[in-house]
């Protein structure tokens, strides 16, 4: 077990020189100092801390020096080692092995490298941007610091930067570059066995000796001077396009044409909507091919570019749309950075003379290789841009949502980070409406519609609504449901139910409209952290409204009244009310008083059981008289009103009302039959031993005890069905629907099923229309029996009188003879 002093720093430096320069301690004791005194320096390097930078410069220096296998292979390790959290300094490994891989005893040319070229011609903040390696941390459109530590990530979702040339694909590197110039072969030793060989050569170097090389020429043993000379004879052409175009013009005007410019032997075709090289060009087919392949990237920008310009001035484009645009903006300002540093290195061959045949120069297949991973991110904006043409609001982030589902890693998190940005101001819509209620939508993009005109009587059904089309498809039609539920309480209760309880007290969940955690907790946990977030503040602005509804406004106690007066379950007040109104309702329609109705209504109520009802539920308690029509009675127009406002009169609409009021009419003309059929069999009871003596009536009575004895056992029946069968049992399904009610909805539902099913099942819908009049014939055949009977009782009874009076005219007449025979 190796002891704390081997550990110590000192002794682990000394060990690393001993073993790379092979000798003793004591050999080594002054490049141990060195060693020490460089370690221990504040130097810094002058290149941004860019992972990806560092190894773009690495694959870049291994393909100068022809060797794309080598560099194919790196590209393959390092992303293995990125999708890794083993490291946390990556970084800085990298740049201490490119550092050491370069040999400081040779003189470096004029141009030594591509990436040395990138270094030299940028500022420090112009470089790759390739990926966030976490969630975003917030909406605003803006890329997070590139300082900032990065932590791996295989599901980054960001912006992958269209700035990074890298040599790897979609899905994997892409396939290996052939030597740059024909005719050349070039065999690559291994990686590993090169990076020893430079290390080890690096720092012995360093540590013995500080003499530069003398060497002075560039690569491939050609003069700077010759070099600068054959470059410019061979980019500068005769303008009568009789000479061959050179592949540097072609670069040159490969450049602008990135840019959206037209070259000069490379420009835009108006008819065929392409870029199109000069026929008058004398070109290879090779080339000429390569230039319109790296031409369509000019295309895509453009068709990016005109987008966001028209888009970008049109304020009815809304807030998602001008979000849109500037995640558009935020990629094109990646793709601008590339060409700032293509066009950096095209200026410094110029400035130095670099000829084009040199490893480090621009040619058209190392720009089909550099924006290979470029033109992917173009081609799929310019596809956004196609798809989400027309579109605004919910429907244009539905759209870009769409293309987040794809197999391809690299196209999902472009799309996710656009998504991102354009959701943001859909999330703020609905964390503002779900926590504030308050709906700031003015140019129609949120899926919840408010509608101004609406009065406040009308607020829960009309006023707010769903814009189905507007609904983004990462929100489900549940979720949008009870985000319109979520508003519509909270501006229900406060102003229609005048509760103006802060929103924090109703909804025991953190406010989080603004959190960092918004984005993330959307795209990628939506059946959890966002499920969660909207059915908290659901179940509890939905369970304070209806406490305020049953315990301050006592909706429960006016649904029970309803069933107790407007639907006859108060039997003894209903009994004596009939009792009380009959001298009254048999009279004509016409000529009946509602002062008078009422005042009785009000007897009826003190003299039953419903005197103990609350005082506001009998307040409420109205009498009614209906439209007359020639020749009804009282009974026909009367009926009890029951007056509903304020927050009840959500649920007992005038609608509702309505039914209420055609259900009691009916039910009051079955109640009035047996109340007719009652008087009938009194009739018969009374009159039964007075009309003996009549012998002639006996036929006709007994008929008319026997119709009235059928009569009453239908409606009978008929009550026993309406009472239990529909009133009961319906009743029992509301008031069970009503308990397990989790928002006012699911009452109003429940409270409209039920009326729904007494006006089917008491025969008032249309499809019953034929049987309601068959009962109605029956119900006028009872007042007709009941008429008839009272007729007959009439007749008989006079004629019983007559009867009567002759057998006593007849007993008098017979005395009368009897005295006269006597005297």
């Amino acid at each position: 077990m190796a002891t704390p002093d081997q550990k110590s720093p000192n002794v682990l430096l000394q060990n690393l020189c001993c073993r790379i320069l092979g000798r003793s301690e004591a050999d080594v004791a002054q490049q141990f100092q060195y060693a020490v005194r460089v370690i221990g320096s504040n130097f810094a390097p002058t290149v941004e801390r860019d992972e990806f930078l560092v190894a773009e410069k690495i694959k870049k220096e291994l393909i100068r020096q022809r060797r794309e296998t080598d560099a194919a292979l790196f590209s393959e390790l390092h992303r293995k080692l990125h999708s890794q959290g083993i490291l946390k300094n990556k970084w800085s490994i990298l740049y201490l092995l490119l550092s050491l891989s370069e040999d400081p005893r040779k003189q470096p040319s004029k141009v030594s490298s591509y990436a040395a070229l990138f270094a030299q011609a940028l500022p420090r903040d112009a470089h790759s941007t390739p990926y966030y390696y976490a969630r975003p941390q917030s909406l605003p459109l803006s890329y997070q610091d590139r300082s900032a530590p990065s932590a791996p990530s295989s599901g980054s979702m960001g912006s992958s930067g269209i700035s990074s040339v890298s040599l790897c694909g979609l899905s994997g590197p892409v396939p290996t570059p052939q030597p740059l110039l024909p005719g050349q072969s070039h065999q690559a030793p291994g990686v590993g066995d090169c990076l020893r060989q430079q290390l080890g050569s690096r720092l012995a170097w360093t540590l013995t000796a500080n003499q530069p090389s003398s060497q002075t020429t560039t690569s491939r043993g050609i003069p700077n001077t010759v070099s600068r000379n054959m470059t410019r004879s061979r980019r500068e052409g005769d303008t009568g396009g009789t000479m061959e175009v050179t592949e540097a013009a072609l670069v040159r005007d490969i450049l602008y044409v990135f840019q959206g410019i037209d070259g000069k032997n490379i420009k835009m075709s108006n008819t065929e909507n392409c870029y199109k090289v000069e026929g008058k060009a004398n070109l290879s087919k090779s080339l000429r091919d390569t230039a319109v392949r790296l031409a369509e990237l000019g295309w895509l920008h453009n068709k990016i570019r005109k987008y966001t310009d028209q888009r970008s001035l049109d304020r009815s484009f809304g807030l998602v749309g001008q979000s849109f645009c500037a995640a558009l903006h935020q990629e094109l300002k990646e793709y601008y950075r590339l060409l700032s540093v293509l066009h950096s290195q095209l200026q410094l061959e110029d400035d130095q003379g670099v000829n084009l045949g040199l490893e480090s120069s621009l040619t058209l297949r190392r720009l089909l290789v550099w924006t290979y991973d470029p033109k992917i991110r173009l081609k799929t904006l310019a596809a956004l841009v196609d798809h989400c043409q027309g579109r605004k609001g919910g429907e244009l982030a539905s759209a870009v949502h769409a293309y987040t589902k794809t197999g391809d890693p690299y196209m999902r998190s472009l799309v996710q980070h656009i998504l991102s940005l354009v959701s943001h101001p859909i999330l703020s819509f609905l964390y503002r409406w779900i926590y504030d209620g308050e709906l700031e939508d003015t140019y129609h993009e949120f899926f919840v519609a408010s509608d101004p005109t609406v009065k406040t009587d009308r607020l829960w059904h009309d006023k707010y609504t769903l814009r189905k089309s507007m609904i983004p498809s990462f929100i489900t039609m549940d979720q949008s449901r009870k985000v319109l539920l979520i508003g519509k309480s909270i501006n229900f209760l406060h102003q229609v139910c005048h509760d103006q309880t802060p929103t924090a007290k109703m909804i025991a969940v953190t406010r989080s409209a603004e959190s960092p955690q918004d984005a993330a907790d959307l795209f990628t946990d939506l059946e959890n952290a966002f499920q969660g977030k909207i059915d908290a503040a659901y179940f509890e602005t939905s369970k304070y409204l209806l406490d305020v509804l049953n315990k301050k406004y006592s909706l429960l106690d006016h649904m029970q009244a309803m069933r107790r007066y407007l639907l006859l379950g108060q039997g003894d007040f209903i009994r004596h009310l009939m009792d009380l109104l009959k001298p009254e309702l048999v009279r004509p329609a016409t000529t009946l008083y509602q002062h008078n109705l009422t005042g009785i209504l009000e007897t009826a109520v003190r003299a039953t059981n419903a005197q103990f009802d609350s005082p506001e539920i009998l307040r409420r308690l109205d009498v009614r008289l209906l439209e007359v029509s020639p020749g009804d009675t009282g009974w026909d127009v009367f009926s009890l009103d029951y007056h509903v406002d304020g927050p009840i009169a959500t649920v007992f609409t005038r609608e509702c009302m309505s039914h209420y009021l055609r259900v009691f009419n009916f039910l009051w003309r079955a109640k009035r039959m047996e109340y007719i059929l009652t008087d009938i069999r009194k009739g018969h009871m009374c009159n039964a031993k007075l009309l003996r003596s009549v012998p002639e009536f006996s036929g006709v009575l007994h008929q008319c005890h026997i119709l009235a004895s059928e009569m009453v056992h239908f409606i009978h029946q008929m009550q026993y069905y309406i009472t239990f069968e529909v009133l009961e049992c319906s009743w029992d399904e509301l008031w069970n629907k009503v308990q397990r009610a989790q928002d006012l909805d699911h009452i109003i539902a429940a409270h409209e099923v039920f009326l729904d099913t007494i006006i089917s099942r008491c025969l008032l819908d249309s499809s019953s229309r034929a049987l309601l009049n068959q009962l109605r014939a029956v119900f006028d055949q009872v007042i007709e029996l009941q008429n008839a009977q009272d007729a007959i009782y009439r007749t008989a009874l006079e004629e019983l009188q007559r009867r009567l009076q002759f057998e006593e005219k007849k007993k008098q007449h017979e005395i009368e003879v009897r005295c006269t025979h006597c005297i």
